[in-house]
């Protein structure tokens, strides 16, 4: 799983709200919304769109797109 954390920020940060963000990727806000929370994945070409749109680099994609999700457990075991 991802954590889409920092994704969901730059948004509400460049588009207000995730419906106009979904709208400027020419995908319907419930599908973006599954995206974000993990129950369909984002394309190759949907993250690359998602980076224009947003104004980021390429080498940002990891931070954005492939930070793993840490479980509750994971961060408890770390303590």
């Amino acid at each position: 799983m991802f954590d889409y954390g920092n994704l969901r920020l730059k948004i509400r940060q460049v588009y207000g709200t995730q419906k106009v963000f979904a709208s400027k990727m020419g995908m319907g806000r419930v599908s973006l919304n599954l995206k974000l929370n993990n129950k369909s994945e984002f394309s190759q070409e949907e993250i690359h769109k998602a980076c224009d749109a947003l104004g980021l680099s390429r080498t940002q994609i990891p931070e954005y797109f492939f930070k793993v999700k840490v479980q509750k457990n994971e961060q408890e075991i770390k303590k």
